[in-house]
């Protein structure tokens, strides 16, 4: 049903401006997408109505417009046509080989693709059942939509509306006056995570923070005999990458503890992406580790008042940020939900 091929790659240094082509790398953050771009070539452009394959993490994604490729992607393209719909029913089949791809080398990762069987809904003649991909999946969205609704207010993310305070710090952010600020000045040197083997954990509550992007980089949820670290806090994994945890937590060797605590949420939150500029520069890999000294010599730009950083300003700034992101949400739900209503019935 597929076919699978090597891409015509280039590095990022040659893209142009525009947003008519997506530039997709082999990273499974924002859909493989590393960012838009105008045309470049036409012969490296890869057609809409494909999916990308990164060989890192194996993650395929359906590509809705023409793309360009970075490094170790590969191209899938359907020898059969496929429904709107039903794409997203293939997507999650063609993720469901992740676990086998994953388990063989790179360089043989095209041909266990091309061996790979899998199982699809027929009809009583044998033919692929489309309907039922399109109904499926349509049931699945309207399903999905009312848990994101209810969530919403459960969590009282409904009102979007901007106070005063959070206005005002939107219009004055281009004009804010920044500083340069040593982490370990701010908030006292990071703390190291400690090593425990996926053998020696066992189930519990707590959740167990390691490196990667996958679910937050919580890989496990364990009641062994850890160090527990404090809600409100960052974390920066091996490569740098950071995240605000808003419950506590464990943590292993690959992770920097960064002791946010005593902050208001939101200004940890916008701290949390000053952090992550400053580090996930790829400067640190595999080969390369950031650990907690790392963060200790970091140093970061922060808004400032009087020399000092603005937390009153930084919150306020990340409140109304969140807010317009889940008010775009709200509304994309809203649309969805009426289209997925209206294909189910």
């Amino acid at each position: 049903m597929f076919e699978i091929e090597r891409t015509l790659s280039f590095n990022s240094d040659v893209l142009t401006p525009g947003d008519e082509y997506d530039y997709v790398t082999r990273t499974s953050l924002n859909q493989g997408i590393l960012k838009s771009t105008g045309f470049v070539n036409a012969s490296n452009i890869n057609p809409a109505g494909t999916w990308s394959l990164g060989l890192l993490q194996m993650d395929f994604f359906y590509r809705q417009k023409p793309w360009y490729a970075g490094q170790f992607v590969r191209k899938v393209t359907p020898k059969i046509s496929i429904p709107p719909k039903a794409v997203h029913f293939f997507t999650a089949v063609l993720n469901k080989q992740k676990a086998r791809m994953l388990s063989v080398l790179v360089r043989n990762a095209d041909q266990t693709f091309r061996t790979a069987a899998v199982k699809l809904p027929v009809t009583g003649e044998g033919k692929l059942d489309f309907d039922f991909m399109e109904r499926f999946v349509a049931q699945l969205e309207a399903r999905r939509h009312a848990e994101l609704e209810a969530y919403l207010s459960a969590a009282g993310l409904k009102d979007t509306r901007l106070t005063p305070g959070e206005k005002a710090a939107i219009e004055k952010f281009e004009c804010m006056a920044w500083k340069q600020f040593n982490l370990k000045e701010l908030f006292g040197a990071s703390t190291r995570g400690k090593r425990l083997k996926s053998a020696d954990r066992t189930a519990g509550p707590l959740p167990f923070v390691t490196a990667g992007e996958a679910e937050q980089g919580v890989s496990a949820f364990i009641g062994n005999d850890v160090t527990v670290f404090p809600k409100n806090t960052v974390t920066v994994d091996m490569f740098g990458s950071a995240k605000y945890r808003n419950y506590a937590y464990g943590a292993d060797d690959h992770i920097a503890v960064v002791h946010t605590q005593r902050l208001p949420p939101f200004a940890a939150i916008f701290l949390t992406a000053a952090i992550h500029k400053a580090a996930h520069t790829g400067k640190f890999s595999y080969a390369k580790n950031f650990y907690a000294k790392d963060a200790d010599e970091l140093e970061i730009m922060l808004p400032v008042q009087n020399g000092e950083p603005d937390y009153g300003a930084m919150e306020l700034a990340a409140s109304a940020i969140q807010k317009q992101v889940v008010g775009g949400v709200v509304s994309y739900s809203a649309q969805k939900q009426a289209e997925s209503q209206q294909a189910a019935e």
